[in-house]
């Protein structure tokens, strides 16, 4: 029994190992399995010199081109506010009026003060002319008629202050309407009617902004003045005319439509930044830019037959930025490259470490590749289904 035994498990074995035979070509088949270390679709590009026009932005503040701060040049109350806060005002408007009952008095005192030198004058005048008949006749020394003569120019003397003071007064009650110096928007007006203006008050009436055309200013580091100029090979003014001209971005993200030109660059570096004061001059025939503004200035770079790589195809180990190339094998390795300092936020123009006609991954970058895998390599557009097609399969079991 034992004997039969042993046939009998012999036999269902043998039919056992033949029945799992013919079942694994037909579950290669039907594509149930997946080989095991399947290498996985990561998007790839083959790089190509091309032209790179990369942006670099700053942070501006929007000045009008002639920001003046309105002052009176007498002391007086404020009898009369013209005009209103954003109001746009032409030059000789007036903005102001002050008290002008005192300089009105002013005017009359020294008018009168001359009126009464004018008569002295000539009263001595007369006093002069008959002393030289008298003197013509010897009825009179030389001696007296010099003094005559010298009193005469006394009184003219005493004329002559006497009209200076009524200029002056005069002045002082045109002081009293104040006017604007040039075309612009009035800004915050703080004293109204009654309140006590002075010259040496330290806030201003107001300030009228002529802002036909605004200063965008914004700073340049000192490495950035250095590049500007080329090391040295160019003059500032001459790198000033040859830059391009630049936007701006406004402060809720819209961009102005018209285009800017720097027009000045500080010579002196602020010794607490680092940086120099640079100014560009735009239009603003609508009045939308306002003195106190702020925005953006965005500068174009533009590079020419360059090797342009996507930002999240890098990473970074030890302040120092590497890739994954690809080589024939569709290994990939780690190369370290060097940037452009000066990028758009989404791409890198690569100085070094790569060249035309290589391979680099540009997704899984950090988190499903490391160096020395095998990959397998498709376009950027069809990476996502690719990537999607082990877990269908999976889905499917």
């Amino acid at each position: 029994m034992t004997m039969k035994f042993n046939a009998l498990s012999t036999g269902s074995v043998a039919l056992m190992m033949l029945a799992s035979a013919a079942l694994l070509p037909s579950c290669s088949k039907s594509g149930q399995q997946m080989p095991q270390g399947q290498a996985p679709a990561i998007a790839t590009i083959t790089l190509s010199p091309e032209n790179a026009d990369l942006q670099t932005t700053f942070p501006a503040t929007i000045k009008g081109k002639t920001d003046i701060d309105i002052r009176p040049q007498v002391t007086g109350f404020i009898t009369k506010v013209h005009v209103d806060e954003g109001q746009r005002v032409r030059k000789g408007q007036v903005l102001f009026t002050l008290d002008q009952v005192q300089f009105n008095a002013a005017v009359d005192q020294a008018r009168a003060a001359v009126n009464s030198a004018q008569t002295a004058v000539n009263t001595q005048q007369l006093t002069v002319d008959n002393k030289k008949a008298l003197l013509d006749k010897n009825i009179i020394s030389d001696y007296e008629y010099q003094m005559a003569l010298n009193s005469l120019s006394q009184a003219k003397a005493q004329l002559a202050n006497a009209k200076a003071a009524l200029v002056t007064a005069q002045k002082n009650l045109a002081y009293t309407t104040v006017t604007s110096p040039s075309d612009g928007v009035v800004g915050t007006i703080p004293n109204r009617e009654g309140s006590l203006a002075s010259p040496s008050s330290a806030q201003p009436l107001t300030t009228v902004s002529e802002n036909s055309q605004v200063y965008a200013y914004f700073s340049l580091t000192e490495k950035d003045l250095l590049n500007l100029v080329g090391e040295g090979e160019r003059t500032v003014e001459a790198a000033i005319k040859s830059m391009p001209e630049v936007s701006l971005r406004l402060s809720d993200g819209t961009m102005y439509p018209l285009t800017g030109k720097v027009a000045t660059v500080s010579g002196v570096i602020d010794n607490n930044t680092g940086s120099s004061s640079v100014r560009a001059l735009f239009a603003n025939p609508q009045g939308v830019l306002r003195s106190g503004g702020t925005g953006q200035i965005i500068m174009p770079n533009l590079k020419e037959n360059v090797i342009v790589i996507p930002q999240k195809a890098t990473f970074e180990l030890q302040d120092r930025r590497f890739v994954y190339v690809v080589n024939d094998s569709n290994k990939v390795a780690s190369t370290p490259i060097v940037i452009d300092p000066v990028n758009d936020g989404k791409n890198f123009v690569v100085l070094s470490g790569l060249k035309a006609g290589d391979r680099i991954a540009v997704e899984g970058v950090g988190t499903k590749l490391s160096d020395g895998m095998t990959i397998n390599p498709v376009a950027p557009q069809a990476a996502p289904a690719a990537d999607q097609a082990p877990a269908q399969a999976e889905a499917q079991k």
